[in-house]
């Protein structure tokens, strides 16, 4: 008889877990949710379970309940939130395999018996500008050989398995369908190098991964259509616009503490929380009810500006002292321009060098060539 993982956690058990989460940030900032215990404690509150439908070992949380969640681990530890968010999109690829692959991976992965993550950015933004596959698939008489460079995979180091996509080596197009398959990390041919030193999130302990004729543990069916969510390789999911909210309100938190002692910000903390709260209210919305691709972009475009805005205000609310290396907001501030970079689609790029250049923002317009 299998036993049931915990429910997913929502209120009072979400807050409990934050806390624990929180407790230990410090250490995963320098080792990583995977070895500081952060993700055992996401496994032991049900927290990976709710990815996962409940006849492959999951609990089967909404989509609604998912975002909640991303935003509140984002607003207490956001290097366990971005390594969450790996291992989801890599789960909900594995999702979409055979019965057999399915159970071969996902009660493990709902358990935390095994991790996870997802190397997917040669496929969506990393490199695209190349015009030729930069990791290729070659049939055998066994299965599939993979060669080439995963550029940017989060916890390569600390991670059992690498979901990832390949481009069939007839196919010279770099936009031709991928096929994605699942490969242990202590398999012959794979070459992790060292993490990366980040600006922040160093503790992702992300870095690249060199294939030489890797050996692929399953396949997974390609599939061209995908819903309204972050499913499979597309970027700027709803996933990345919760993160940017839970960050905000992580610097929120810093200015409403300031305005306790100066009247004179509490108007501004007042803004910015409201902003916050109309975004976070269309994320719950879009998570429920589902998003068409460029108002999910405009989303993402909203909260990215609002995240770094939020903690350059937070700075300057704390003065001098948050300019001092080890202050939360002196964290907050770098951990914000990571918003900048990960997984940016092209409209969410444009509109962002716009802002930032001073032109009316044309994300409503035609697209910008910047390439």
């Amino acid at each position: 008889m299998s036993i049931l993982p915990p429910q997913f956690p929502t209120g009072s058990s979400l807050a409990e877990l934050c806390q624990e989460i929180k407790s230990i940030d410090e250490k995963t900032r320098e080792l990583g949710p995977w070895k500081s215990g952060a993700f055992a404690k996401l496994a032991s509150h049900g927290c990976l379970a709710g990815w996962i439908k409940k006849n492959d070992g999951g609990t089967e949380a909404s989509e609604t309940e998912i975002m909640r969640l991303l935003v509140s681990i984002a607003s207490c530890c956001l290097t366990t939130a971005l390594a969450l968010t790996q291992w989801a999109s890599a789960v909900r690829i594995v999702s979409r395999g055979s019965q057999e692959t399915r159970a071969s991976f996902l009660p493990d992965l709902a358990a935390g018996r095994q991790f996870t993550t997802v190397g997917i950015s040669q496929l969506t933004t990393s490199r695209q500008h190349l015009g030729r596959p930069i990791l290729t698939a070659r049939q055998t008489d066994t299965g599939w050989s993979l060669n080439g460079k995963c550029p940017w995979v989060t916890g390569a180091d600390s991670v059992h398995t690498l979901v990832t996509g390949a481009v069939p080596m007839n196919s010279k197009d770099s936009q031709a369908t991928p096929h994605f398959f699942i490969l242990r990390m202590n398999g012959s041919g794979m070459q992790v190098a060292p993490p990366m030193d980040l600006l922040a999130l160093t503790g992702s302990r992300t870095s690249s991964i060199d294939l030489k004729d890797v050996s692929t543990e399953a396949e997974i069916t390609p599939q061209t259509k995908t819903g309204p969510q972050e499913t499979g390789p597309q970027t700027g999911g709803l996933g990345t616009t919760a993160l940017a909210v839970g960050s905000t309100r992580a610097s929120l938190a810093i200015l409403e503490q300031e305005s306790f002692r100066r009247d004179a910000l509490k108007p501004i903390t007042a803004e910015l929380e409201k902003e916050a709260c109309e975004i976070e209210a269309t994320l719950f919305e879009a998570a429920t009810y589902g998003i068409r691709t460029q108002e999910r972009n405009l989303l993402r475009q909203r909260a990215n500006t609002l995240v770094t805005r939020t903690s350059q205000a937070a700075l300057t609310a704390s003065k001098g002292a948050g300019f001092v290396q080890g202050h939360p907001i002196e964290r907050l501030i770098r951990e914000s321009m990571f918003f900048l970079v990960w997984s940016c689609p092209q409209s969410v790029t444009e509109s962002l060098l716009c802002d930032f250049a001073g032109i009316q923002n044309r994300a409503d317009g035609p697209s910008i060539n910047t390439s």
